[in-house]
């Protein structure tokens, strides 16, 4: 069956870092777009990082732009959402994503808490 499972999360001060991870099995992972969504308690969610099927191309949110970097290992079915220079408003829950812009659906994973604070 389809899963991806958040690993990597916990309680962090803020300027830290902290690496999640996304396992992928069921589906041909190398097929889909990676994306990292994040939801705030009492917010939307929202896209934080993206990354193309073959790990040719990127993009980021502008809050993120330059302190996160979201890479890919598709001999692993692997993908991680390095988290640099993190800020108390980073705090959220982070679920990862994948999407087939072919087939136009979504799996997502169960998500990790990350919370930044003194």
């Amino acid at each position: 069956q389809v899963q991806l499972e958040e690993s990597g999360g916990g309680l962090v001060q803020p300027g830290g870092s902290l690496r999640l991870s996304c396992a992928a099995s069921g589906f041909t992972f190398s097929s889909y777009a990676i994306n990292w969504y994040r939801q705030a308690p009492g917010k939307e969610r929202e896209l934080v990082a993206g990354i193309t099927s073959a790990g040719g191309s990127t993009n980021y949110a502008d809050p993120v732009k330059g302190r996160f970097t979201v890479s890919r290992n598709n001999a692993k079915n692997m993908v991680y959402l390095q988290m640099n220079s993190l800020k108390p408003e980073d705090t959220a829950v982070y679920y990862c994503n994948a999407r087939s812009y072919i087939m136009g659906h979504d799996f997502w994973g169960q998500g990790t808490q990350v919370t930044v604070s003194s």
